[in-house]
């Protein structure tokens, strides 16, 4: 028991809220800025100083003005999504003074790889290459138009946009089954993905070609009885079929 008969539990969390309170008060008066909350949740003297720093950015519209036809091709391309200042740097300078100020125009091998290059992170179909090993050296201008950049050449291989996808199913016991084993594919799809997406696989019957007890395939390929194994389950829904490890 503590002073006066009350409990030490109680006498602590009370010396630990009064703590609590002298820390809070402290930091109240000694290091949260007098202006801290005069205008919302923040310092009242920050728009001032934001206000101070000018303009740097100067937005889509600014650039119509002068590049229409680039702005017109761009809306309607993959980058539509991307700000022109996002590659070419902050432009409301070059608005004001177009002769002598020149924006960056990104010809370094390096600055498309900032999003392009191979991540395991990026979402599937997002456009990923080997910077190492696609057209080592070259600019990658030099073959896509950045403000339009449909590929040369239409992609050979699933693995130009499925990058996370074609490197776990190489290393998988699918790995000598061809994408379109399973994926019937347009070739819209290789040109305009999201307007022709490829198939899924939509009955149990599909894996069991090779995966039923009774199929014709060679031996070693793990078998199951359909019948009763994963009941209503579609296959994929339980295995991933790029690494079918059984678990």
């Amino acid at each position: 028991m503590g002073l006066k008969g009350i409990p030490q539990q109680v006498t602590r969390l009370a010396l630990m809220f009064l703590l609590v309170g002298v820390a809070l008060v402290a930091a109240r008066h000694y290091f949260i800025p007098p202006t801290f909350g005069q205008t919302g949740h923040y310092r009242g003297a920050a728009v001032g100083q934001i206000v101070g720093q000018g303009i740097k950015y100067a937005g889509r519209d600014a650039c119509t003005e002068c590049h229409p036809d680039i702005v017109e091709v761009h809306s309607r391309a993959r980058h539509q999504t991307v700000a022109c200042e996002a590659c070419h740097g902050p432009a409301a300078a070059h608005i004001e003074n177009p002769a002598e100020v020149k924006l960056l125009l990104p010809r370094d091998r390096s600055f498309c790889p900032r999003c392009h290059s191979y991540d395991p992170a990026r979402p599937t179909g997002f456009p990923q290459i080997d910077p190492i090993a696609h057209n080592p050296v070259k600019a990658c201008i030099g073959c896509h138009n950045p403000h339009t950049p449909v590929p040369p050449n239409t992609p050979a291989s699933c693995a130009a946009c499925h990058g996370e996808i074609a490197r776990t199913k190489a290393a998988s016991p699918h790995a000598v089954l061809p994408c379109t084993e399973c994926h019937q594919t347009s070739a819209q799809h290789m040109d305009t993905p999201r307007a022709s997406t490829p198939t899924k696989p939509a009955t149990r019957e599909f894996c069991g070609n090779c995966h039923a007890t009774d199929a014709k395939s060679p031996r070693e390929i793990p078998r199951v009885d359909l019948a009763s194994h994963g009941g209503r389950f579609l296959c994929w829904q339980c295995h991933y079929p790029h690494d079918p490890e059984v678990r």
